[in-house]
């Protein structure tokens, strides 16, 4: 890519997006294309096709996606596995058709099976049955990456795809009825450290700002209380009403209570999680690095030399590799699993995460783990050692992200 390179980036103002199109900006990328959801309906294929025919952006980053956790999956499963298609289809045909020199489409690492092997490498794809509850959005997002495969074994195209490992940072989901488990904790550990502190203008600031079942900082105290109980963020003072104004109810050591915060399961399972802005960092170097041909020329040095037709013609007359196209490369050997996890390839579990969490944020409270409630998986641990092989890795540890995540949170 060049500094004016025309770029769009499907899916700008997520935690993907936003995180790209800031490392973009920072590298010194200034020509940028760039439609909300308002502006752009990636699911209506006229749309679409009009947007590219009139824009003709040189490179394509799509993060677009329709994404939720563990319950929002299980229950729209027809309008996770209709929208991700509608949006992958509509983006990558008109890139095609509008000769897009260079794509990359995002995924995710629940693509892989179940029972997958750990730490989870790309040939483990499509070898055994999924996790039930996001089947729906894992077969689309399979989908993707053979669309991107098939168009350039057929067409010539360069797509690539790349399945980020679970991602926290700014702009990440805070909302407790469908956020995913690292910015949960974190949001729960604050409003945690809020109550025990007795600091109901942060509190009451920081409902404003992202409301809870419609409950806002305007609620009175027994219904906030009570909205955060259900949530598992639990006080001595909770249905207790407070005798003092809002304005006096201001932080004070001598407000300090009990507080616990509840966590599902036992805390036991292990889960990998990675810095958003590495994660960025990691599809530009990929985007200005990596070509399609580099990732199955990769895969072809791996087939022994005598399982390699001559592609058709005789020794003398045999193409050299620079010379190779996507379609002489798929006629020589199978092409799959070109994409690229992106992860650390480290782990924690969920106890240790959430103790590392409340010690960032500064929460004295209880951490109580509801064992009647289901563990999920206990790995999912990807293997990025094709990503290191092409010279990436990654920067920010846990430990570190936690901390600045928590500043950025704080504003």
């Amino acid at each position: 890519m060049e500094q004016n390179s025309k770029i769009y980036i499907a899916g700008h103002r997520g935690l993907v997006g936003s995180a790209i199109l800031k490392n973009l900006k920072e590298k010194g990328y200034t020509n940028f294309v760039l439609r909300t959801h308002s502006k752009l309906d990636l699911t209506n294929q006229q749309a679409v096709a009009d947007f590219f025919a009139e824009e003709k952006p040189e490179y394509v980053f799509l993060a677009a996606a329709k994404v939720g956790g563990i319950v929002a999956n299980n229950t729209y499963r027809g309008q996770f596995i209709y929208e991700n298609l509608m949006i992958q289809n509509n983006v990558i045909h008109a890139a095609y058709k509008n000769n897009v020199k260079k794509l990359m489409f995002l995924g995710s690492t629940c693509i892989y099976p179940r029972e997958a092997p750990q730490p989870m490498p790309e040939d483990s794809l499509l070898t055994s049955p999924l996790e039930y509850t996001n089947e729906p959005y894992a077969i689309a997002k399979i989908a993707g990456i053979k669309l991107c495969e098939s168009y350039n074994l057929q067409y010539g195209t360069n797509y690539i795809s790349v399945m980020p490992t679970n991602l926290y940072g700014p702009n990440d989901n805070f909302d407790l009825e469908k956020s995913h488990v690292l910015p949960a904790l974190l949001r729960k550990a604050h409003l945690g450290k809020c109550l025990e502190e007795g600091n109901w203008e942060t509190l009451r600031a920081d409902l404003d700002k992202n409301p809870v079942e419609g409950v806002n900082g305007k609620a009175s105290e027994e219904q906030i209380l009570e909205t955060l109980e259900k949530y598992g963020i639990r006080s001595q003072k909770s249905k207790v009403k407070s005798q003092k104004s809002n304005d006096d109810l201001g932080p004070s050591t001598l407000d300090l209570r009990p507080v616990s915060i509840e966590i599902w399961g036992s805390g036991k399972p292990m889960r990998e999680f990675l810095w958003s802005e590495d994660m960025a960092d990691a599809c530009v170097f990929l985007m200005e690095n990596v070509e399609f041909t580099d990732i199955i020329e990769s895969q072809r040095s791996k087939v022994e030399q005598s399982e390699i037709p001559t592609l058709g013609v005789g020794v003398k007359g045999q193409k050299s590799d620079e010379d190779l196209r996507p379609s002489d490369i798929r006629r020589s050997t199978e092409i799959r699993n070109t994409h690229i996890n992106i992860g650390t390839g480290k782990e924690v579990s969920i106890k240790q995460l959430a103790e590392l969490i409340k010690e960032k944020v500064g929460f004295k409270g209880d951490l109580v783990f509801n064992t009647d409630k289901p563990d999920g998986t206990l790995r999912k641990l990807t293997d990025p050692s094709k990503l290191h092989q092409l010279g990436w890795q990654h920067k920010i540890e846990i430990e570190d992200g936690i901390e600045q995540m928590y500043n950025w949170y704080l504003g």
